[in-house]
């Protein structure tokens, strides 16, 4: 039994195609006539008996398959499909392939030339560009999609006409052009150009030949309510639904929702009322129920609204219950499927749906609860009875806290707290929302106990609550405990990465901290998704200002104000970066524009006050501290400096006018009464003797006064003499020769030209030393970049506590 056995040659790899090209002679028909077997067989007795004619004759007559007669072979009728024909002799070739006829000819080429093959390759082209064209819509390039449409119309018109020349008219492609004409007049609608749109729907339209082009009239109509022609729209969507058969309800239904729509615009709310009715009692839908509330709140009907607001709640969603989505048993395979169709598409259009029914509903209620009963409470508790008897049941709670958010916006912050508290006791998402808002309000009236109690509460109900640890984090913020702040606000990112009202806050965070590297990372983040945030650009600017980097903070503080251009503080702020820099022309420029915006800013009123001074253009300073003095007239300084700019203009007259004036307001003013002294003798005015005696009097007074204090902090009790100084010589005659050096001459401190503008008159001594306000009173402007505080930030403190989403 073994002898049969063949063991396998052990090799380290099989030969997938081994004994392929292993040659068996046995085929090999070659070789036949040198094969010796094969020559005996047919040596045989049967092989050299003769043919005989009988033998070969069937009983019948009839000759058998294959015999001979008459010199030709009958063919085996059976086999003619294998290559054997009648005029077969024997010994000829076995060929049943036909090979020795030799290679099959060649196909025809096609002639390129020819007119069908020109025809056939453009309206293969025409479908190209017609599909090019389609496909640059979708991907937002409108311009390029218009000039394929285009260059699809004119080779469509080249087609038509050659086939014209070659074939009757009706041999055109007619389905070819349709869809080139509607595709160009879709191109033409979406690049907003509806002039030549319309003329290209009416060129569809008007062709008999064109089946159902009729509909293309809402199209038409769509564009003149783009343009605002009204009339025209409701026109066109008639005409539409007049051409389309009254089976195809579903666009029926469309055509009229937009002659609905279009008649509110037009202020024609009885006839779309009509209209939504219609809708609403053939084939409800959200749309049309939310509309036909518009329509009855717009001419005040109450009672139609409650009837429109309970057709909109009974409007069936037609989509599946979430029970579906939960596994009902531990099936690995049910348990695969439903986590497959848990986010898929039909899902997702699920989800969709229901969102866009709440938010129809939630505003319809807020609509019209204000209006439906004698008070807004009233109404929403009407709204709510009916929202709980409906599908819509998890609103309920909803339109709960917008009433308390609705209080919140008229004032009303102990209904809005009394609302809010209602929810402390149900299921932890509203609980927590409620709790949100109610830390929120305590927030904004600085009860921060009750804000960090209300803030854990709604900590402790939804852990991933973004708002509730934002809340929670700047209540202890405004307890100074920074590193902690930074805790919540990190945990809302983590939860939520877009909660941009925790990014804001851990930037102001991170600037109490002086880590201003970080907090810079902060806002720039923040800029990246709030592009237009002009809180957030002048905190950026702040951060590069604390940062010693005057240069960029001028940048961003730039971009603000393209954002507000109107910003006082913002245009403040760039001059006085500006001024910091030595340029002082431009911060001249952005403080006169702050002025221009805001004139009450007493410091932006002092430095250009000063800066006018400072360029000896006393004239023009003096309508600023007159400015000043109207803001603040108790302040003396401001009508001193009026005062001051007239004599150094040279206007004495005005000058000692306006010093009356301030001693009538302020009689013990010492510094008023030095420089009437010093007008008057200047001038030459007889009642110097009685300003002169009133100063004397008055830093008697003074000395006085301030012995007295010192004598009460002496506990020796010692008295002092007289103070030596300020107050001269006893004398108050006017003789005696005097130089003009004698005259002690004005100091002033803060701007250039410390010499008088004038030259004394007279040679009299007084007996009263004086000091010019412009010195002590007023400083120069900043020669050095002032450090703002977060007091002086128009954003520091303004962190970002949110409501929930309405």
């Amino acid at each position: 039994m073994m002898q049969n056995v063949h063991l396998a040659p052990e090799t380290d790899e099989d030969d997938l195609y081994s004994g392929y090209n292993d040659y068996n002679p046995t085929y090999d028909t070659e070789e036949l006539e040198n094969d010796t077997g094969f020559q005996q067989a047919v040596r045989t007795s049967h092989g050299r008996r003769p043919p005989s004619k009988t033998s070969l004759m069937s009983s019948m007559g009839r000759p058998m398959t294959g015999a001979i007669q008459d010199g030709v072979t009958r063919p085996m009728t059976a086999v003619r499909a294998a290559g054997f024909t009648k005029a077969a002799l024997r010994g000829s070739a076995f060929d049943p392939l036909g090979q020795s006829r030799g290679p099959a000819p060649p196909l025809e080429t096609k002639n390129e030339d020819s007119p069908e093959e020109k025809i056939r390759q453009l309206e293969k082209k025409v479908n190209e560009l017609v599909e090019e064209s389609c496909i640059a819509n979708s991907c937002g390039d409108l311009k390029l999609a218009l000039e394929k449409a285009k260059d699809a119309g004119r080779k469509e018109r080249v087609l038509v006409r050659q086939r014209e020349q070659i074939a009757s008219p009706e041999n055109i492609n007619l389905d070819l052009t349709y869809s080139v004409l509607f595709n160009l007049a879709s191109q033409y609608s979406a690049n907003e150009m509806y002039a030549e749109a319309l003329n290209t729907y009416q060129v569809i339209v008007k062709n008999k030949m064109f089946s159902n082009s009729g509909r293309l009239k809402v199209n038409m109509g769509n564009i003149y309510l783009n343009q605002r022609n009204y009339s025209k729209a409701i026109k066109f969507y008639r005409m539409a639904l007049d051409q389309i058969p009254s089976v195809q309800k579903e666009m029926r239904i469309k055509i009229m929702q937009n002659i609905g729509v279009t008649f509110i615009k037009t202020g024609q709310y009885s006839d779309a009322i009509n209209s939504f009715e219609h809708i609403m009692s053939m084939a409800p839908n959200l749309k049309a129920g939310f509309n036909l509330i518009l329509s009855y709140f717009a001419i005040g009907d109450r009672e139609k609204m409650k009837k429109a607001f309970q057709k909109l709640i009974a409007v069936p969603l037609e989509i599946d219950d979430d029970d579906k989505y939960i596994s009902p048993s531990d099936d690995p395979h049910t348990n695969l499927v439903i986590e497959a169709i848990k986010n898929d598409h039909l899902r997702q259009m699920e989800r969709e749906r229901k969102a866009m029914a709440e938010k129809y509903i939630m505003t319809a209620a807020k609509l019209i609860a204000p209006v439906i009963e004698t008070s807004f409470a009233v109404g929403y508790d009407w709204c709510v009875e009916v929202v709980k008897a409906s599908q819509y049941v998890e609103l309920a709670n909803d339109l709960e806290i917008n009433k308390a958010i609705t209080y919140l916006r008229q004032k009303d912050f102990n209904q809005a707290v009394d609302t809010l508290k209602m929810f402390e006791k149900k299921d932890s998402r509203v609980k927590s929302a409620a709790a949100t808002n109610l830390s929120f309000l305590y927030y904004l009236e600085n009860e921060f106990a009750q804000a960090s109690s209300y803030a854990d509460l709604a900590v402790n109900s939804d852990r991933y609550n973004p708002s509730a640890l934002t809340n929670k984090g700047n209540t202890v913020f405004a307890n100074g405990d920074y590193e902690k702040a930074a805790e919540f606000y990190k945990e809302a990112l983590r939860n939520d990465s877009s909660c941009t009202e925790a990014l804001y806050n851990i930037g102001l965070t991170y600037k109490k901290l002086n880590r201003l590297d970080e907090a810079l990372e902060c806002f720039l983040k923040l800029h990246a998704i709030l592009r237009n945030s002009a809180q957030v650009l002048y905190q950026i600017a702040n951060v590069y200002e604390l940062m010693e980097d005057p240069n960029q903070a001028i940048e961003w503080l730039m971009q603000l104000i393209s954002v507000v251009p109107t910003d006082s503080k913002a245009l403040s702020k760039l001059g006085e970066l500006y001024d910091s820099e030595g340029d002082k022309s431009q911060a001249f420029q952005y403080y006169y524009e702050s002025y221009r915006y805001f004139p009450s800013n007493i410091e932006v009123i002092e430095w250009l006050g000063a800066y006018y001074i400072d360029t000896q253009f006393c004239e023009k300073a003096i309508q600023y501290f007159e400015r000043a003095s109207l803001i603040q007239p108790t302040q003396v300084k401001w009508q001193l400096m009026v005062a001051s700019c007239f004599r150094r203009s040279g206007n004495y007259q005005k000058a000692l006018d306006t010093y009356k004036d301030i001693h009538r307001k302020f009689p013990e003013n010492a510094d008023c009464l030095r420089f009437l002294v010093r007008l008057c003798t200047d001038i030459g005015l007889k009642e110097v003797q009685e300003y002169v005696t009133k100063l004397k009097r008055l830093e008697k007074m003074k000395e006085i006064r301030e012995q007295r204090i010192k004598s009460g902090r002496d506990s020796s009790g010692s008295s002092r003499g007289k103070r030596e100084g300020s107050a001269g010589s006893d004398s108050g005659q006017t003789g005696g020769a005097g130089s003009k050096g004698e005259r002690l001459s004005v100091k002033l401190r803060a701007l250039p030209g410390t010499n008088e503008p004038y030259e004394s008159s007279s040679n009299r001594e007084i007996d009263a030393s004086y000091v010019d306000p412009l010195g002590p009173q007023i400083e120069r402007p900043k020669t050095a970049a002032k450090k703002r505080t977060d007091e002086d930030d128009f954003a520091d403190e303004e962190l970002g506590d949110d409501l929930l989403p309405e």
